[in-house]
C-alpha cells in the first residue's frame, strides 16, 4: 500500500524556520508530481506548493511565494518544503501529495492527487 509519510512539523515563533519532508513508502515516486497543502483549523484545504517529476516546473501559492521553497531528491525519494519568515497564518496542517505524471504542468487542485499523507501540525506562535 502506498504511502506518504511527513515529518519536521513543529512550534516555532513567529519570523522562524521549517523545513518539513515527505517520504513515500511503498513505490518510488521519481515519476510523479509531489505537492504540499495545508489546512487550519475551520477552512477548506489549500495549495501550498507543486514540483513536477523532475523539478522541471515549481509553482507557489501567492501566500508562501519568496518565503517557501519546494525541492526534491528523487534518490532518496523525499521531497522537502523549506518555510522561512513564518507567521501566525501559517499555522495549519501541511500534506504531501502526489499525482503520477511526467509532464511540465503542474496541478494545485485537492481532487487532482492521487496519494495523501496524514499531515504534519505546524503551529507559529506570535
Amino acid at each position: 500500500q502506498v504511502q506518504l509519510v511527513e515529518s519536521g512539523g513543529g512550534l516555532v515563533q513567529a519570523g522562524g524556520s521549517l523545513r518539513l519532508s515527505c517520504a513515500p513508502s511503498g513505490r518510488t515516486f521519481s515519476r510523479y508530481a509531489m505537492g504540499w497543502f495545508r489546512q487550519a483549523p475551520g477552512k477548506e484545504r489549500e495549495f501550498v506548493a507543486v514540483i513536477t517529476w523532475n523539478s522541471g516546473s515549481i509553482h507557489y501559492a501567492d501566500s508562501v511565494k519568496g518565503r517557501f521553497t519546494i525541492s526534491r531528491d528523487n534518490l532518496k525519494n523525499t521531497v522537502y518544503l523549506q518555510m522561512n519568515s513564518l507567521s501566525p497564518e501559517d499555522t495549519a496542517v501541511y500534506y504531501c501529495a502526489a499525482y503520477s505524471s511526467v509532464s511540465y504542468f503542474y496541478k494545485v487542485h485537492t481532487d487532482e492527487y492521487d496519494y495523501w499523507g496524514q499531515g504534519t501540525q505546524v503551529t507559529v506562535s506570535s
